[in-house]
């Protein structure tokens, strides 16, 4: 096994990227994260001649080592052959001086879809080397739930519970996720928000009594959220996607740097963004657009973190959310991997419901983030 991964919190907790998929979050609470991100650089002259496809395999690869060229590329084919309505997964589309990139054509219409159509190919790949079964424990806002759901719908050795927030998804949502099909899916409502039905969620991957339980039947405990790094990685792709189209249409040239703007909650989307700017992706800015909810907003302007404000339901309720989860991964990126201090920051989060970061950290957070 490539320990390729450790955990945001102890470098001491390792793990290979099977592991990591299958882990889903790291048994300290922290999440998965590589060290040596970026590294490898990706070939841009590559990615440009290449489709959606083969730019999946050919990224996917350079985040998880060890899986193999051959079973990234077995993956790819089962998660986007005949799954998605547009041939082009993600095209981009004008819209006046804008371009946005659509990430509705897969099968529930959720941005999530791309990500959810590969995680269950990369989980099961990783559960061919142990004699486990996985059960995925997973808490939605709205979107997620039913592209887990659906792309988990079947599986073999898998099982998957949904968490939702009572009254605080949409009907359609809600919907979706009451009416799925499948022999091995169940579907909870939770009386609270997502945090509260995320905080749960990340409580049971941390019980003892039924970690051992599950260890005891042969039952692997993981999530499909973002904290899940096999649900975080397929997403990077589609952002060398956009750059590789509006170089091919003519709209910018091959060195010319690309600002993204992107509507977050749980600060997934942007960080799978991030994550394609450290492998070399050529990025001028990333806009963190958040609603009425705007936690994240705040912390990009002031570097205070504070979740100790009303929950605002709103018409967008997969970005309501006030514990953003994988701004901590971005932390331990902007401390140059420093797992004591974020640590102590997550650990005061949980305490007081906030926590403010140096402002030497701020500052390398809003040279690329705003």
């Amino acid at each position: 096994m490539v320990t390729s991964y450790h955990s945001t919190r102890n470098k001491g907790i390792q793990a290979g990227a099977r592991e990591a998929v299958l882990t889903g979050i790291a048994s300290d609470g922290g999440l998965f994260v590589r060290p040596d991100l970026g590294t490898e650089k990706a070939d841009l002259d590559r990615i440009l001649n290449q489709s959606y496809q083969e730019n999946a395999a050919y990224i996917l690869g350079l985040l998880l080592p060890d899986y193999t060229e051959e079973e990234l590329k077995q993956a790819v084919a089962a998660a986007y052959t005949g799954t998605f309505a547009d041939e082009a997964i993600t095209p981009l589309k004008p819209v006046g001086d804008l371009h946005v990139l659509e990430l509705f054509h897969g099968p529930t219409s959720a941005f999530k879809d791309v990500a959810l159509t590969m995680l269950p190919q990369l989980m099961s790949i990783a559960l061919q080397d142990t004699e486990d079964s996985a059960m995925i424990l997973t808490a939605t806002s709205g979107d997620t739930g039913k592209a887990a759901l659906s792309g988990f719908r079947d599986v073999n050795r898998t099982g998957i519970a949904v968490f939702y927030p009572e009254g605080k998804v949409s009907q359609i949502q809600y919907r979706q996720m009451a009416t799925q099909q499948g022999s091995n899916v169940k579907v909870f409502a939770v009386r609270g928000n997502f945090d509260d039905a995320q905080s749960a969620v990340k409580q049971l991957f941390l019980d003892e009594d039924l970690g051992q339980w599950a260890a005891g039947q042969n039952i692997r405990l993981s999530s499909a959220n973002s904290i899940n790094v096999g649900r975080l990685v397929p997403q990077v792709v589609y952002y060398f996607e956009a750059w590789k189209q509006l170089v091919n249409q003519g709209v910018i040239g091959r060195d010319d740097k690309v600002s993204f703007s992107v509507p977050t909650g749980n600060f997934g989307d942007v960080l799978a963004g991030y994550y394609a700017y450290r492998l070399g992706l050529p990025v001028k800015k990333f806009v963190v657009a958040s609603n009425a909810n705007n936690v994240l907003t705040e912390f990009i302007t002031t570097g205070v973190y504070d979740r100790n404000r009303p929950f605002v339901k709103t018409i967008s309720p997969s970005m309501d959310i006030l514990i953003s989860s994988n701004l901590e991964r971005l932390l331990y990126y902007m401390t140059d991997g420093n797992t004591e201090q974020v640590a102590a920051w997550m650990q005061e989060l949980a305490e007081t419901g906030r926590y403010e970061v140096t402002p030497e950290v701020l500052e390398r957070i809003r040279s690329l983030f705003e």
